[in-house]
């Protein structure tokens, strides 16, 4: 596989064009942004733990039918991947209240919600990703009815998926984002899975063991991520 010039750089990753046109390599950076982008640091070794972390789980997910754009790992930052073209969306699964849910509805964090909830938000750091209803997306043309109800099986068959994998790693799945993308006219899996994009507490003590450390400035940001790693014996 030959990496050729770069396509993409975005707030955690580069996307490089490859010698086959259905193809791209991703390579993860320790850049780490919060609050769609006003506030910026780095993570060292956060490229490396999302990166391993997110091709393990793909691998899961692939092996129990969900599809996903992973290809192959090259390295501990840069991966292989199917060239997918991205929906301007955020899918977000929540098992129990935090972040923005906690605040909208003045909900205690932490709270167990009686089923896992499905939210979609628009994404457009200019206006802040905001919550869109599901109607929005057939109506503006982002994605059909089929391939919103298509996201959210596929959604929530992951949270069904990874809740009782990682509780066994002693992690509790707060909630998570996911993003999906069209690959011959078929609805995959894209981006990550990692304490990026999933909130992770210890189920012993609720300690935060993901980027909500670097958000509200708790420390010990990247011990939570090589703990993470290491619980998943990566």
């Amino acid at each position: 596989m030959e990496k050729r010039e770069l396509l993409y750089e975005g707030k955690a990753k580069k996307v490089f064009k490859t010698n086959d046109p259905d193809l791209l390599i991703v390579d993860y950076k320790d850049d780490a942004t919060a609050w769609n982008g006003e506030k910026k640091g780095t993570i060292p070794g956060k490229g490396a733990v999302n990166n391993r972390m997110t091709n393990y789980i793909f691998r899961i997910l692939e092996e129990k039918g969900i599809p996903t754009h992973y290809v192959q790992e090259l390295s501990d930052r840069e991966t292989v991947v199917k060239k997918v073209k991205i929906l301007p969306l955020e899918v977000i699964v929540r098992n129990a209240a935090a972040g923005s849910f906690s605040k909208r509805l003045a909900v205690e964090e932490g709270l167990e919600l009686l089923n896992p909830t499905v939210e979609f938000c628009y994404k457009d750091d200019r206006l802040g990703d905001p919550l869109i209803d599901a109607s929005y997306m057939p109506a503006l043309g982002i994605a059909s009815q089929t391939e919103m109800n298509k996201m959210v099986e596929y959604a929530l068959t992951i949270n069904e998926i990874l809740m009782p994998f990682l509780e066994e790693k002693k992690l509790r799945l707060v909630d998570f984002k996911l993003e999906f993308g069209r690959y011959m006219d078929q609805i995959i899996l894209a981006d990550e899975i990692s304490p990026d994009t999933c909130r992770l507490w210890d189920t012993e003590t609720n300690d935060k063991m993901d980027k909500d450390r670097f958000r509200q400035d708790l420390g010990e940001v990247e011990e939570a991520y090589i703990e993470v790693a290491r619980r998943l014996g990566l």
